[in-house]
């Protein structure tokens, strides 16, 4: 890597930083909590939510139960990092295909074990609003039926 990849991560707003100096007390899926000085800290995990590219956003502890961290230091790795570092993905070896030599309607290969094994698989979370009205007939109804067609 370029040595900037820590650095990177913790620019990068996707992982949980411990706010003050303290010892962990409690780790689950939602909550690290640390004690400091006798105080209790709370930090939350993101888990499942969704980003503003719509993409599956979701944070796993990094450290352990007992485990005294520093003010700065990463207690959960965001989607985007490994281990407290930028993680910058997988190489892949591609194919390029020109047609018979005219660079028209060319290809890029790629291997199936891409696909098959979701090597490149990624969750998407959409939201959509629907307003219901109020017609001379009563409120609208929501359904997946198309009126007048049978299927």
């Amino acid at each position: 890597g370029t040595g900037l990849e820590g650095q990177a991560a913790l620019d990068s707003g996707s992982v949980a930083i411990a706010t003050q100096e303290g010892r962990i007390e409690y780790i689950d899926a939602v909550n690290i909590t640390s004690s400091v000085n006798g105080d209790t800290v709370r930090t939350e995990s993101v888990i499942y939510q969704r980003s503003n590219t719509n993409t599956c956003t979701h944070q796993k502890p990094k450290i352990r139960q007992g485990e005294c961290v520093k003010k700065g230091q990463i207690l959960a790795d965001g989607a985007t990092t490994v281990g407290g570092e930028l993680s910058l993905g997988k190489n892949v070896l591609v194919a390029y295909m020109p047609w018979e030599g005219y660079n028209f309607e060319d290809a890029i290969l790629i291997s199936e074990r891409l696909v098959y094994e979701d090597i490149y698989t990624s969750f998407h979370i959409v939201r959509y609003r629907i307003e219901i009205c109020m017609t001379s007939q009563g409120p609208e109804r929501i359904t997946r039926e198309i009126p007048h067609l049978d299927a």
